[in-house]
């Protein structure tokens, strides 16, 4: 330990300092051991959650006013828009869709979201399937669709005219 001093010649109205005691170390939690699909966090909800919330989506067992529940801050009027997506989704023959969620990851810009490529395939394959990014929130012990994702996904709003 070092000690540094200055003398200086004739009286000071000062008293003498105390030397310099550091604080005693704090005392921390041990941190838990980080969690291979998140290092360091907590761990990410399994895909399965968030197809979940896609096939309720998509499942015309499922009314409409039950859906909202899907979607972050989703209102009772799109409950008729998600009746007619499905619709939609029967009259054109790509129903049931089936879905695939990889690369999970904690979004950067909105803490507590989490983003998946989302591979949804339609019954028909010839049709093909495609990828969407999607973003996740959590809703309870659940996930919804966040609401910009739910806006570029699914046009709910108005009926076609």
């Amino acid at each position: 330990m070092a000690a540094f001093g200055v003398s200086g010649c004739g009286q000071s109205d000062h008293p003498a300092a105390t030397p310099f005691t550091p604080p005693p170390s704090a005392t921390t939690t041990p941190r838990p051991e980080p969690i291979p699909d998140s290092p360091g966090g907590p761990p990410l909800p399994p895909a399965a959650a968030l197809t979940d919330v896609m096939a309720r989506l998509t499942d015309p067992a499922v009314p409409g006013m039950e859906k909202i529940s899907l979607i972050e801050q989703g209102t009772a009027a799109e409950g008729a828009g998600l009746d007619r997506f499905v619709v939609a989704l029967r009259d054109n023959g790509s129903y049931p869709w089936t879905f695939e969620a990889h690369d999970l990851a904690w979004s950067q810009s909105a803490p507590g979201h989490v983003l998946a490529t989302v591979v949804i395939r339609p019954a028909d394959r010839q049709r093909g399937e495609f990828s969407y990014p999607l973003e996740f929130a959590p809703a309870g012990p659940s996930w919804q669709l966040t609401r910009d994702t739910a806006d570029l996904l699914l046009s709910v709003d108005d009926p076609p005219r």
